[in-house]
Formats: C-alpha cells, structure tokens, sequence
C-alpha cells in the first residue's frame, strides 16, 4: 500500500505556542512512519510557516526554528492538494493526503486551520469550522449544551464595552465565581474571585485576552474528563479521568508547570456517573458538529455527586501530562492507534 502524506501541523500565534509544540513533538514522536510520509510544519509566534526537517526533540525543546527549516504553506488552490515549499529560488508542491493539526488555542483551534483545509480541500484531523469555532467559544458552547439539555453551571457574558452590571452578576452567581477569556485555551487569563475587587481585576485581565468574558458559576467539584472520537457516530473512552489540580484550580500554570497536579485513570466514581458523563460526552458533541477527536471536560459536585459540563476542547493535549492520550491508552489504544484512527476518521470525513 502506498504511504500517505500527512502534513502535522504545529506552533500557531496564541498563547498556548509552547503547549502546541509539546503535544505535536508528541504526535511525531509515535506516528507510524512505516505507514506515513510525515511532514512537519510549524508557525512561528509572529505567523511564518515553515517545513521542519531536524530532530523532534527541538520542537518538544522550542528551539526548532534555528535550523532545517525552508518557507512552505499549504496552497488553499484546490487543484494543488499540496504543501508549496519555497527553496533554491522557486517553489516545489508536495501533495498532502491528511492535515493533521495540533495547534491550540486561537488562529489553529478556532476553526481558521479547518477552514484553510477545507478551501484546499484537503481532508484534515478534528472538528469543522463550526464545530471549532462553537466549542473555542464557550459562550456559544454553552447555548448549545443548554440547548442539548445537558445540564453545567450557571453564567453570565460580558463584551468589551459593556458596563457590567455588577450587582445583577453577584446577585445571579454569588461569591466566589470564575472569570474567563471566551476564546482562550489551557485555562490562560482565568481567575477566581472572592469580591466585587477581584471580580473588576479578573474581568480586566481576561478582556485582554479576548472581547468576550465568561463569567460562571463556582461548583465544589471534581474535575473528570472524557475521550471522545469518531464522526457521526462519536464513542466515548472506555475510562475517564480525573484531575487532582496542585493549585486552588487548574489553571495554566498547574496544568503545564506545577509537577504537583496529578492525574487519576480510571477516575474514581461510580458506574452511574461514568454511564452519565459518557452519555452528556457524545451528546454534547454532536450538537456541536464535532468531528475525529475531542476531550470532554466536567465537574462532579463533590457533596452531591450532580454533574456538570464545563467544555469540550475539540484539539486536546498531547504533552506527557495531558489527560486525552492518557485515558485511551488506559482504554487500550495506543498513542500510534490513536493517531491512526484520526487519521483514517479524516478520510471518512461522514462515516
């Protein structure tokens, strides 16, 4: 059989870079390269492109850009179905069969990559533009869980611009609540706020992140997450997994920095709440339009054992301490079994 092209996609302009390069050296690192032809791309924090040809270890190590890299894009020109790789003076097309994109957070998971693939048309790993787009955005998102009857914390939405109305978000959501960016990954520009002080504070810093804040509800919870892939018929990871957080809550530094947070696989609950959380998982991601892979996040009240859903991330981590890889190898799937069914579930786009 012939080997297949596969662009990885990596870097990308947001905050979350450094998180990209770790979780595509990853994917690298375990694809199968008796089955793939694999090129790696990345972007640079100011939005160059570029084909890397060095070690995997400088991606994981962020010091890829200084060596073995030329300039090349992927044509949107549906007739190319390539990579246009700029070298020696002119341009060389090497035809790509799947995109695989691991580029967190804004201008990648946002829906901007799945759109570039689907003017290229080129099949590509992960959800569509609207289903990207709609989970980047948690307020959307939540719209859409409410819609679906899936039951998640209380909110409310602030827009640049806006006065806050403080008093009517005290008196809805009550001390403390969170404060968050409503486009931004790996919990980047989140804070929790005791008082009106800290709720002004935690308002200003996620508007510096986006336009638009999300403002929730605060649940003594558990946090337990759920693998999920395929198409239209989603499964849900045999196992689910829980995060003991180092800090107060997961927030980037304790996700990516803190070697204190630990993840428990299984998750220790009862077969009533893994029935029930697998069962909101699917649900929650077909009403949106997800496609190929997701992580589901949820909170169980840990006096009441009530669930909540807090956010499906639609490309989630693939750095040693993230959950999603974690719990399909505990479902029995390997990281190179994992990242072949992406690949083949991109090119049964409808299946």
């Amino acid at each position: 059989m012939e080997k297949k092209n596969i662009c990885v996609l990596f870097g990308g302009v947001s905050s979350e870079h450094s998180v990209s390069e770790v979780s595509a050296s990853a994917v690298l690192d375990s694809i199968d390269r008796e089955k793939y032809n694999v090129f790696a791309v990345g972007i640079t924090e100011d939005g160059r492109w570029l084909l890397y040809d060095g070690e995997v270890q400088k991606i994981r190590e962020h010091s890829w850009e200084s060596e073995k890299t030329v300039p090349a894009v992927l044509s949107p020109d549906r007739c190319d179905k390539a990579l246009l790789v700029m070298k020696d003076g002119g341009i060389e097309k090497i035809g790509i069969d799947v995109v695989y994109p691991v580029i967190h957070g804004k201008n990648g998971e946002d829906g901007t990559i799945p759109g570039l693939c689907e003017l290229a048309g080129i099949p590509y790993v992960g959800s569509g533009v609207i289903g990207s787009a709609a989970c980047m955005d948690k307020c959307i998102a939540k719209i859409l869980f409410e819609k679906a009857g899936i039951p998640q914390a209380d909110w409310a939405e602030l827009k640049l611009g806006q006065k806050p109305d403080f008093e009517k978000i005290e008196e809805k959501l009550g001390y403390p609540m969170f404060i968050k960016p409503s486009s931004a990954g790996s919990s980047v520009g989140v804070t929790k706020a005791q008082n009106r002080k800290e709720l002004e504070d935690g308002i200003a810093l996620a508007l510096k992140h986006d336009y638009k804040v999300l403002i929730e509800e605060c649940i003594n919870a558990r946090e337990v997450e759920c693998g999920v892939m395929g198409n239209l018929k989603p499964e849900t990871s045999d196992v689910l997994g829980e995060i003991k957080p180092a800090k107060e809550f997961y927030d980037f530094e304790a996700k990516y920095e803190c070697e204190d947070s630990k993840l428990m696989i299984p998750a220790p609950v009862d077969k009533e709440t893994e029935n029930k959380i697998k069962e909101y998982a699917k649900r929650a991601y077909k009403i949106c339009e997800c496609r190929g892979h997701s992580r589901v996040d949820f909170f169980v009240d840990k006096e009441t054992g009530d669930i909540y859903l807090n956010e499906i991330n639609t490309i989630p981590g693939f750095t040693p301490i993230s959950m999603y890889p974690k719990v399909w190898e505990a479902s029995g799937l390997s990281m190179t079994e994992v990242i072949d069914r992406h690949i083949q579930l991109a090119l049964l786009r409808e299946d």
